[in-house]
């Protein structure tokens, strides 16, 4: 495995991260951890429901939707409001939303997150009625219903209140009931089968490819493109496809990846990673500060006079320049050079992203920069 260093400077807002390899430039991975079967994926879920049992946080009155579903609800168990304008306010409206796994079977239970779509303060202690979920085919392949759990609160009034996260978003564990199944599955003969990578890359879908047929002795894998791998069944494993997926899921295999620069000018937080390398340039950096104080005086007339006491102002204007530092950076600089010579001139993050931008424009950082 890589040795790997981390150097980590906190500020009072920002942070940046350095990333620098000290042995190998490569990291293993399972197969399994960069990759998946053709066909083997999730499918989003989502459905319109009610949320219960609200300490007066609930969706007000302006929220005219919420007071719709609240009358259909009870129009479904046989009573009928004549007054349209009934208002509430320990219920709120909200969207359910999940994932199907792929093999999931009727009567099998998974996770869903709760989010608030109406003007509600807080889903703290409530309770989903049943809600359906709806692909996107139309049709419902699960049910969900049962007590909130938040990952945050919220206290007090919109003036003196305190919230903690987000009071309006929750999760039910187990909270959604499968009641259909998606028509995926394996044949019980198969002769071929597709892995395709998470991310496309010419060099990691070749090492794959040859780990698959060492690992096999024999010439299964052959990279279609930059993603994906056809694989040809042994006829050992025909009759038995599921131990050929997990075996080749278990092999290891060297992810080779671009040198990237990440960049997050809103937060000044900087990823440099251990592939970056550096050619010869010189880097300065100083500061110029401009300092203008404006004091007021009062004239008073002398006496007797006909004056007037007016207040002038005297303005003073400072000008200071810092002196500039200079550091050298030899060809084939790495990473761990380039932060010995930021801390050198102890730069600041929001200094940092302008020095790396200024290096990619002057065509000496070998590596993409991605400002997010």
């Amino acid at each position: 495995m890589d040795n790997t260093l981390l150097s980590l400077r906190r500020y009072a807002a920002a942070v940046v991260i350095f990333v620098v390899s000290t042995s190998s430039a490569y990291a293993a991975s399972r197969i399994k951890d960069i990759g998946h079967f053709s066909g083997v994926r999730s499918n989003p879920l989502s459905g319109y429901g009610l949320v219960i049992g609200l300490n007066k946080t609930g969706d007000k009155r302006q929220t005219i939707f919420t007071q719709q579903s609240l009358i259909s609800m009870l129009e479904r168990y046989g009573i009928t409001l004549s007054n349209p304008s009934v208002r509430v306010e320990n219920i709120a409206a909200v969207m359910v939303t999940t994932e199907l796994g792929a093999f999931e079977k009727p009567g099998s239970r998974i996770d869903v997150t709760v989010s608030s779509i109406g003007d509600a303060t807080s889903l703290q202690g409530g309770i989903l009625l049943q809600t359906p979920l709806i692909a996107a085919d139309g049709n419902t392949y699960a049910v969900a219903q049962g007590p909130l759990v938040l990952g945050g609160f919220s206290a007090g009034n919109a003036s003196t209140g305190v919230t903690v996260n987000h009071p309006t978003v929750g999760r039910i564990p187990n909270g959604a009931n499968v009641e259909r199944a998606v028509l995926t599955g394996l044949p019980q003969t198969v002769e071929n089968l597709e892995l395709v990578l998470d991310r496309a890359d010419f060099t990691t879908v070749r090492r794959a490819a040859d780990a698959l047929n060492m690992s096999f002795g024999g010439a299964i894998a052959s990279p279609i493109d930059a993603r994906s791998i056809r694989l040809a069944v042994p006829a050992s494993y025909q009759q038995r496809p599921v131990d050929f997926m997990s075996v080749v899921e278990a092999v290891s295999v060297d992810v080779d990846s671009k040198a990237k620069v990440v960049v997050n000018e809103r937060t000044g937080t900087v990823i440099i990673g251990s592939e970056v390398s550096i050619a010869s340039v010189s880097i300065s950096h100083g500061n110029l500060s401009i300092s203008i104080e404006t004091q007021y005086a009062i004239s008073q007339p002398q006496g007797f006079s006909q004056g007037q006491t007016v207040v002038v102002p005297d303005q003073k204007v400072t000008a200071e320049e810092q002196k500039s530092n200079f550091v050298t950076l030899n060809r084939g600089a790495t990473v761990e050079d380039l932060i010995r010579a930021l801390n050198a001139l102890g730069v600041t993050p929001r200094d940092t992203i302008a020095i790396l931008e200024a290096l990619k424009a002057a065509g000496a950082l070998q590596a993409e920069l991605e400002i997010i």
